[in-house]
């Protein structure tokens, strides 16, 4: 029986954190609803865009990469040395891969956002910001559809 080294393995499990963490990200787009928005009524107000701002969309950071992030690190950092030397290299691998899955996890899910402020009919300033998959300009006519807490613009 062939033994895989352990190095490959970590690498694997890193791999497997990397999609586990992309499929995790939630859709801020003003083109993407929810399962539990489906089958709602929405309230639909219309008006002219007044500015539109790029922004940043902050990553999340959910249990979900610090968790795996400690486990693919305490499994390479128990690799170190034996005996006490494998397991102090485990806990400071586990600390270590939970602070980088962390961070990792943040960094995948940010997204680039844009800050759409529209004076509408009623003379009512409002702004919305959501993810940058459509670009609006100052001076068109767009719908904003509020509903469930939230809001969007759409053209």
């Amino acid at each position: 029986m062939t033994r895989i080294p352990s190095p490959a393995i970590a690498g694997l499990a890193g791999l497997l954190l990397l999609g586990s963490l992309a499929g995790c990200a939630n859709s801020q787009s003003g083109s993407s609803y929810g399962r539990s928005s489906t089958r709602q009524e929405m309230t639909v107000r219309q008006g002219v865009v007044e500015s539109v701002r790029k922004v940043t969309i902050e990553g999340g950071n959910t249990p979900v990469g610090t968790v795996a992030g400690a486990a693919i690190g305490g499994m390479a950092g128990s690799n170190v040395g034996g005996g006490r030397g494998s397991t102090v290299g485990a806990i400071l691998g586990a600390v270590a891969g939970g602070m980088a899955g962390s961070a990792l996890e943040e960094k995948i899910s940010k997204k680039d956002g844009v800050e759409i402020t529209v004076k509408l009919d009623n003379g009512n300033l409002v702004a919305i910001v959501q993810e940058a998959d459509e670009e609006f300009h100052p001076g068109e006519r767009v719908r904003i559809l509020s509903g469930n807490g939230s809001s969007r613009v759409s053209h």
